[in-house]
């Protein structure tokens, strides 16, 4: 039997309620199986761990968690905490440390999902974003001179190299040639006449190996637009960090919102550990309330078991949350209805272990 090490961060806020529930899944399906099994190490670091020690982690965190297989992350941010300093001293760290280079974003709209958008269908929001997971705006690269005084400039840079940007566009083009499915570049060309159009060069640079996948390239406005009005024109997408992460919010709201929105931070090469997270971050507001919607969590394992090889039971799963709302009777406030956290691990359970 094979044994999976995963490393579990709950986090802040929410985090430890819908991270509890994948973890529930994930072992039901591991008892169903047989074939597998999981061993979970859980580190409390977060921002409760920051407030008492000074810090997002302890000192060694990177090394502790070199060893696993995987690491499944709840939430980073509460209330007291700069979010800058919740981000850095944790999520962002072992996405740079791990080279965690692909951002996996599902944008699908299930079956029951609330969606916000006139006559659009399921059909019609089918997408998956890749977004460049290491550098470009968030390098963290700048200077912040003449601090407070009158004359103070701050100097934010966004680093792109060729080797990041090649990476990230051919893991894009193999997941569309092997899915046989439409690449869309976005990008900022015409105003970021450095960073973008440097972009844009290898994304046409690196198509010439793939002459068999249909390309087109939009800017960041225009696909914005189009996410909206014309979501269906999108398999593939690839772009940068910023882009990314703002265009997948986007794709959350009109795929039934953040509750339902799974991430992974891929290392491709598997030299390193990646990690799965839902993206709805802490919701300090609801936390310790037991209403967040685990969905989110649940679909990111889901994703780790795809990593690992274990395709079928990940379409298990999907097709599990996409069950429950349909039937509608066992969903959270978020999706229309009164049910708690911890029913719809459940009741996802349940429908997997029949």
């Amino acid at each position: 039997m094979k044994t999976y090490q995963i490393a579990s961060i709950p986090g802040d806020g929410i985090g430890p309620e819908v991270i509890r529930e994948g973890i529930k899944v994930l072992d039901a399906i591991a008892a169903v199986d047989g074939s597998f099994r999981f061993n979970w190490t859980e580190f409390p670091w977060g921002c409760e761990y920051y407030l008492q020690h000074g810090k997002m982690m302890e000192e060694d965190g990177i090394d502790r968690l070199r060893s696993f297989d995987a690491i499944y992350l709840g939430a980073v941010g509460a209330p007291g905490v700069p979010d800058h300093v919740s981000l850095w001293g944790l999520l962002l760290a072992i996405r740079k440390s791990f080279d965690q280079y692909i951002n996996l974003r599902p944008v699908k709209l299930l079956h029951g999902a609330p969606c916000p958008l006139k006559n659009v269908t399921p059909d019609d929001i089918h997408m998956t974003f890749i977004r460049e997971n290491s550098e470009g705006e968030y390098a963290g690269s700048g200077a912040w001179l003449y601090k407070d005084q009158p004359n103070e400039v701050v100097i934010q840079n966004g680093v792109f190299s060729r080797h990041g940007c090649e990476r990230v566009i051919r893991y894009a083009y193999d997941l569309a040639r092997k899915d046989k499915k439409t690449l869309t570049s976005i990008s900022k060309g015409n105003a970021l006449n450095y960073s973008m159009v440097f972009w844009d060069q290898i994304f046409a640079e690196v198509g010439k190996e793939y002459p068999d996948v249909e390309t087109s390239s939009l800017l960041v406005d225009a696909a914005s637009m189009f996410m909206v009005r014309k979501p269906q024109r999108f398999e593939i997408v690839v772009t940068s960090n910023l882009f990314g992460d703002i265009l997948t919010d986007l794709g959350a709201a009109i795929s039934g919102g953040l509750g339902l929105a799974a991430g992974a931070n891929l290392n491709p090469e598997r030299k390193y550990p990646s990690m799965f997270e839902p993206i709805h971050g802490s919701a300090p507001r609801m936390a310790g309330k037991g209403i967040a919607n685990p969905m989110a969590a649940i679909w990111s394992a889901a994703q780790m078991l795809e990593f690992f090889g274990y395709k079928e039971w990940s379409e298990k799963i999907v097709n599990a949350i996409e069950t429950l709302l349909v039937q509608g009777a066992v969903l959270t406030p978020d999706v229309g209805g009164n049910a708690s956290t911890s029913d719809v691990g459940d009741a996802i359970v349940s429908l997997l272990t029949l």
